[in-house]
């Protein structure tokens, strides 16, 4: 069977030899290709050629990001955990139905080595819920979820249960068609908001409520239209003028949430968009059986 990857009829051979399950070639065009099976490169030297009945999987590297760094990764990761990653990264990329790029791979067996490597010296890991995640990312929050079973399965360790949080932000790294990071930036803001309103109404928020569902995605929606610099606006304050004095409690929480805003992104949320907080803030208020106007709400 040919080399996956190389055309067929072309002799691949060792340029480095990693260690006895990954080795590096050099392709027609010059570029470092990764190849990796178990004993591929058992008693292997550089310029030996590679047996391809060997070769489990392999993929260039990117030399835009840190070779370097991506060669040592595999050169020191048992080459189990690899084995596991891999599996998992082909099915996140089955179920979401596209390509994640070799940086995702990387940045996955870096990661879980460094969670194994912790569990091992008995280091607690706390545990990390942001239940925004399911709310704002439902599609790679369930890829996170079946990645970290399949590591786990595969490697017999049981993980800690933040991994499928950790797993989906390295997935919206990878799938994002954004500057790296804003993804991340953008959840710890809606983070950060969701904070701030229950720090207003005095409770943890329950996140199996339709209510909270509605709320985060009407805070993300917010914030990016923030940064399109397109946010709502009328020329009726009527509305506006209303909810502030029916619900002075909402009002006083929206206006924390439009301070912290303008201190994170530099833009001052218009009366329009203070409005629609107000009624959320209100909608989640009532959750906890009262409304902020004073008087109880009926159940």
């Amino acid at each position: 069977m040919p080399v996956p990857g190389e055309r067929q009829g072309v002799r691949v051979v060792a340029h480095k030899v990693l260690n006895n399950n990954v080795v590096i070639s050099v392709d027609e065009q010059g570029r470092e290709r990764v190849l990796m099976g178990r004993g591929l490169g058992f008693q292997l030297k550089a310029s030996d050629a590679i047996d391809p009945a060997k070769v489990e999987k392999t993929f260039v590297i990117d030399q835009s990001g840190d070779p370097e760094h991506t060669r040592r990764v595999l050169a020191d990761v048992p080459y189990p955990v690899i084995e596991a990653v891999s599996a998992a990264v082909d099915g996140a990329e089955r179920q979401l139905e596209r390509d994640l790029g070799r940086r995702l791979l990387i940045a996955v067996i870096d990661h879980i080595q460094y969670v194994l490597e912790r569990l091992d010296a008995g280091i607690r890991i706390p545990t990390t819920n942001m239940p925004e995640l399911r709310v704002l990312h439902p599609q790679e929050f369930a890829a996170a979820a079946t990645m970290a079973t399949v590591i786990s399965s595969r490697l017999d360790r049981a993980l800690p249960d933040e991994e499928a949080v950790f797993l989906t932000m390295h997935l919206l790294n990878a799938t994002r068609d954004e500057p790296n990071g804003t993804a991340a930036q953008l959840f710890r803001r809606v983070q950060h908001v969701v904070a701030t309103v229950e720090r207003g109404l005095g409770v943890t928020l329950d996140v199996e409520n339709p209510d909270y569902a509605r709320f985060v995605l009407h805070v993300q929606f917010l914030l990016q239209r923030l940064v399109s610099q397109s946010m709502l606006r009328s020329n009726d304050s009527s509305f506006f003028e209303f909810a502030r004095v029916k619900y002075p409690e909402s009002y006083r929480i929206a206006e924390d949430v439009k301070s912290y805003v303008a201190a994170a992104t530099g833009s001052a949320l218009s009366d329009e968009e203070l409005l629609y907080l107000i009624v959320h803030v209100e909608r989640l208020a009532a959750q906890i059986g009262r409304d902020t106007s004073g008087s109880d709400v009926l159940s």
